[in-house]
């Protein structure tokens, strides 16, 4: 026995030896490929030497004798720290994960390879400007001989992701970067899927009136009702109600619903309304949350000028940022640039649709999708004038689609002759707002909206293509239409000059949180969906409270979690449930609806994540929602995951009727809307206590609004989340100018999702002095300390010096690295 004993132990000590040689062999392995950010290297490419200054945030501040040489050090840096990410966010756009990740990504490669955007990425490097395509080819050399580097010096393959993961890498192109734009892009659309669901719901309602309660106009100056979307199909039998379950969201996906579509804040402020004389300038783009996040924070020593912000890796151009002369910042503009068009097939040639000239032969092609471990999948894609076919299965087309036809889309982002990367590279190089805003004729998808500030000057101008539609055009672009009539079909694009702009304002003030800007008649309108109708509020009146703005104002609106939508809804949806009735027993439903209500109505609606009120908030309007709208909607009610605080306050004010939908259809009794805000709060509370237990006063709102920071590949992997994900209590919300916007689905639908992974504030009195963070860190490498060193510092509120001093940057860099020409 004894002796069994002892080989027992033997055994056992010898399995943690091995244990620990394992994961020093394995930490070993994946530590080849930190980057050394101090060295001198010789690289083909090169004219001339470059040098790399790393800060103490690591970021890269980089100087050259000559443009192209900077972008090819640009291009270096970013392969050092984000190589995986880059050559993941490639593979997304030209349809090939499944080359990598197996059939679990096909559902994603089959929906972009019918979009095809990097062909037309690949077709719009020729329409480019010269410097654009010069910026490019440079910063395509300095990706690629980090690449080489890799090889050559047995760099454990670039990333640890490529140990795990079998993911050659090609040669980087210029056209590789074109088409990261045009998936920022896709990732950014709302409006093609909000057509087919406001086309679904058409078909759901029995009352054509309530439409526009559901899916509300943004307030303001309404148009004409939109018909039934049947009656835009006649002779059709529609598949009313029907249905096809989207595949679970992969994490690598860029397709999101509209809920979680692009959002941002910029504003500016005027010499008059800057308490310093110079103009201020804030950003923060709005995305959902990665690990790495998908910012990189750089400084580019230009022939015309320093420049430091926010790129994207991949792309050679500083998106939101600043020069010593001019800032600039983006905000998703919500432009209706997305057209559904439902064509006929020629009943006796299926490989024909109708025109308004006759029938005609689709464009088709084959192509190839290889699946690891499984036999490669052929796809025939088929493509009208309109644009490409889309599958039946996506977006729940075939829930619109009538038999004998197919659905395709008409999009900005698909042109051949893209030249937005040449509008970004002429903004780098812009210093005064009219140069800026000449600059911005060249962008094409994403609209965005440009806010930009000179040291005297601010402005906002709209940037991307718009379509141009006929004036009868049958659903002015809101829901899908028939593609053979010609007054449906696009007829070009706007001028540039037709654009909204709004360019020194008399109040000395202006910006935008995704809010409605203009309220032009069809078809000029720019849109009929907006992504915010609530922060704008609270906006507004922060700017109005100052009679001078200063760097740390601004500041305070970018972090600011009062939620206008709180103080203006409780009031409404609660008026009959205050205070009322006797104190009911301890242990009670009724006693803790009224806990509940107490604690909201001492709240100011702040989102703190340290306050029970924001998460019983939350619940109860989530549940509101629901209780509104399940009976009327049925199944489709599950795709509307967030509170839309119009509908409910048209509901609870009866605007045109609203409060229809506080009465449940399948019931005999008349429910009213203070029956249906009870029964809310108590599946509120069920919720909450289920989860949380029954004492109120101690829940946290960050505890359940955790800003899910995850990699979105090794994220979900058991042991190794712990390495790779990032998980922050943050304030905030859907409606709060520090947005937190939340996941609405899930075991937590209060995860935050989506949010400013980027903050900047630019102040021109003086420009050092200027700040900005990221949600993560620089590195994509989660064995690297700038993983996520500036995680904490983004929750807290903090930011670091965003200043264009050479001196400051070499002070107490992290690394220089030299890159000489090769011999």
């Amino acid at each position: 026995m004894a002796m069994l004993f002892k080989w027992l132990m033997r055994i056992a000590g010898a399995l943690v030896v091995l244990g620990l040689v394992a994961v020093i062999a394995l930490y070993f392995l994946l530590s080849r490929s930190l980057p050394d950010y101090d060295k001198t290297l010789h690289v083909k490419g090169l004219a001339a030497p470059v040098q790399i200054v790393r800060d103490n945030a690591n970021v890269p501040h980089i100087f050259g004798t000559q443009d192209t040489d900077v972008f090819f050090g640009l291009g270096y840096a970013h392969a050092q720290d984000r190589l995986w990410q880059m050559t993941i966010l490639r593979r997304t756009a030209q349809g090939r994960l499944s080359e990598v990740f197996g059939k679990r990504t096909l559902p994603i490669d089959r929906l972009m390879r019918r979009y095809d955007i990097y062909g037309a990425a690949r077709d719009s490097v020729a329409a480019q400007t010269p410097e654009a395509r010069a910026a490019l080819d440079a910063y395509a050399a300095g990706v690629n001989a980090r690449v080489a580097e890799i090889n050559s010096a047995a760099l454990g393959r670039g990333a640890p992701e490529m140990f795990i993961f079998n993911a050659p890498i090609s040669p980087w192109a210029a056209a590789d970067s074109i088409a990261l734009i045009k998936l920022m892009a896709v990732q950014l659309s709302a409006q093609l899927p909000n057509e087919v669901r406001r086309a679904r719901v058409s078909l759901a309602l029995d009352d054509d009136a309530r439409l526009k309660d559901i899916m509300p106009d943004a307030p303001g100056s309404g148009i004409a009702a939109l018909p039934d979307y049947a009656a835009l199909m006649p002779g059709t039998e529609l598949p009313r109600h029907a249905a096809v379950a989207p595949p679970p969201q992969h994490p690598l996906s860029p397709f999101h619903p509209p809920e979680l579509a692009g959002a941002s804040n910029a504003w500016a402020a005027a010499p008059s309304r800057s308490a310093a004389g110079g103009t201020l300038l804030a950003n923060d783009p709005h995305l959902g949350f990665t690990a790495p996040a998908v910012w990189y924070l750089a400084r580019l020593d230009l022939a015309a000028g320093g420049v430091i912000g926010a790129t994207i890796p991949g792309v050679p151009v500083v998106l939101t940022g600043r020069s010593d002369r001019l800032g600039w910042g983006i905000t998703s503009a919500y432009l209706d640039d997305q057209d559904v068009h439902i064509e006929r097939l020629n009943p006796d040639n299926p490989e024909e649709y109708l025109t308004p000239d006759g029938y005609k032969p689709f464009e088709t092609r084959r192509s190839i999708i290889r699946i690891a471990d499984e036999d490669p999948v052929t796809m025939t894609l088929r493509a009208t004038d309109n644009g490409p076919v889309l599958p039946g299965s996506r977006y729940n087309l075939g829930a619109v689609t009538p038999a004998g036809h197919v659905a395709t889309v008409a999009w900005t982002a698909l042109s051949p002759r893209d030249t937005t990367v040449s509008a970004a590279m002429a903004l780098m190089r812009a210093d005064t707002v009219e140069a800026a805003i000449e600059a911005g004729a060249l962008f094409v998808a994403p609209a965005q909206n440009l806010v930009v500030a000179d040291r005297e000057h601010i402005a906002m101008k709209l940037v991307g293509a718009m379509p141009r539609r006929d004036a009868e055009h049958e659903s002015k672009g809101r829901m899908p239409t028939r593609g053979w009539i010609e007054a449906n079909r696009w007829q070009g694009t706007y001028p540039y000059s037709a654009n909204p702009e709004f360019i020194n304002p008399p109040g000395g003030i202006l910006g935008n949180t995704n809010n409605k800007t203009v309220d032009r008649p069809f078809p000029a309108h720019v849109s009929y969906l907006w992504g915010d109708t609530q922060r704008i509020h609270r906006w507004q009146r922060l700017m109005q409270n100052r009679e001078v703005h200063t760097r740390d104002s601004f500041i305070e609106a970018q972090l600011d979690t009062v939620s206008f939508t709180a103080r203006s809804l409780l009031p409404l949806i609660g008026a009959d449930l205050w205070f009322t009735g006797e104190s009911a027993p301890e242990g009670t439903p009724e006693r803790l609806r009224q806990r509940a209500l107490a604690l909201l109505a001492d709240w100011n609606g702040e989102m703190n994540e340290h306050r029970p009120e924001p998460l019983i908030y939350a619940a109860w309007l989530r549940a509101l929602q629901d209780r509104l709208a399940r009976d009327e909607l049925g199944p489709l009610n599950a795709e509307f995951t967030h509170a839309d605080p119009v509908f409910i306050e048209r509901v609870y004010r009866d605007v045109d009727g609203a409060a229809a939908w506080c009465d449940v259809v399948q019931s005999g009794p008349k429910e009213t809307c203070t029956d249906i805000a009870r029964m809310a709060l108590d599946d509120a509370l069920v919720w909450i206590t289920e989860r949380y237990g029954t004492a109120l006063e101690s829940l946290r709102w960050g505890d359940v609004h955790q800003a899910t920071q995850d990699h979105p590949v090794l994220g979900d992997v058991r042991l190794l989340r712990y390495f790779v994900n990032i998980r922050q209590s943050t304030s905030g919300g859907d409606h709060t100018l520090m947005r937190g916007r939340t996941s609405g689905t899930g075991p937590n639908p209060f995860e935050n999702v989506h949010g400013a992974g980027y903050r900047g504030v630019y102040d021109f009195s003086d420009p050092d002095s200027s700040v900005f963070i990221i949600s993560t860190g620089q590195s994509g490498h989660f064995l690297s300390r700038h993983y996520d060193d500036m995680a904490q510092l983004w929750r807290r509120g903090e930011y670091i010096p965003m200043s264009l001093d050479p001196e400051l940057a070499r002070a107490a860099a992290v690394g220089v690295t030299e890159l000489l020409p090769a011999e």
